[in-house]
């Protein structure tokens, strides 16, 4: 009797919605289901009914990938791993995400817990943009800004993971009569100056309903910008890759380019922006993608 084929499963937790799915592989998606971000009880229930459903349909799911937003503790070694770290997103800060999920669904069931910006660049370093390339740097812009950085498909860690979102940023919303920093932690950073809910403050509307021509986009450009050229001093990327939200406005890369070969000043010996600066080639799946690769990877390493 032929056994069915195993499934994995991943989670993109973002701060404004939960992607999960199931797949036989990264690139077979069986089964999708996307809901809003609310409490972690609520939210985290709701993923797991989804996989028990999932399970009653389709098979036994063998491992998790998980992607989330951060700060979170995703050193297996530490006694806080699987925990939400200092998020101002309420009710998060100090929820142990991993336990509470062990919690719903049948055990054991091996689980990796990464960060949702480093899940998405592990899915385009294998299925994407950053295929061929060794060094993948990854910035992710949405309700939040987060950034990772690949060496040969794996993710940088140090004593935590990077938090690319709270790079100092010159304050350039004087510029335009502004004073808009959404960071409750810092007076003037990435995050704070250039994440969706900063825009939407900023000008009294999501930038969803900004025009193409519209000064936000140029102000968004030069942070990002920023953000670039730091990035490209520290890591040295192959690829920078930008996505999230906030990146699906039209003509917003090609502004950050242009900023970038600016503020770069020719100091460095790289491609021509418009192959060094990408969007990322799965698009909003890169996310979910990279959670069901980090699963696999798991299955494989057995």
């Amino acid at each position: 009797m032929t056994e069915d084929p195993f499934l994995i499963a991943g989670i993109e937790a973002g701060g404004t919605k939960f992607v999960c799915a199931v797949a036989r592989s990264p690139g077979e998606i069986i089964e999708e289901t996307r809901f809003p971000t609310t409490t972690p009880e609520e939210t985290l229930s709701e993923a797991a009914a989804f996989f028990r459903t999932m399970t009653g349909r389709h098979g036994g799911i063998q491992a998790l990938g998980i992607g989330t937003f951060g700060p979170a503790d995703i050193n297996p070694r530490s006694p806080g791993y699987g925990q939400i770290l200092t998020t101002p997103k309420e009710g998060w800060k100090g929820f142990h995400f991993v336990d509470f999920l062990r919690g719903q669904l049948p055990d054991p069931l091996p689980i990796a817990f990464e960060t949702d910006v480093n899940a998405a660049a592990i899915g385009e370093s294998e299925f994407g943009a950053g295929r061929h390339h060794r060094n993948v740097a990854y910035l992710t812009v949405g309700t939040g800004i987060g950034g990772g950085f690949l060496h040969d498909g794996q993710a940088l860690h140090g004593r935590m993971h990077p938090e690319i979102g709270h790079l100092a940023v010159p304050d350039f919303d004087r510029d335009y009569g502004k004073s808009t920093n959404v960071c409750p932690f810092h007076e003037s950073c990435l995050e704070g100056r250039a994440c969706g809910p900063a825009i939407a403050e900023r000008w009294g509307q999501p930038g969803s309903e900004l025009p193409a021509d519209h000064p936000a986009w140029e102000l968004e450009a030069k942070y990002l910008s920023v953000a670039a050229v730091d990035l490209t001093a520290a890591w040295s990327p192959d690829v920078l890759l930008f996505g999230g939200g906030v990146m699906q406005q039209e003509g917003l890369i090609e502004r950050i380019r242009a900023e970038f070969t600016l503020r770069s000043g020719n100091y460095w010996a790289l491609p021509s922006a418009d192959d060094y600066i990408l969007p990322p080639a799965l698009g909003q799946q890169a996310g979910i993608v990279g959670a069901l690769t980090l699963a696999q990877r798991i299955i494989d390493a057995r």
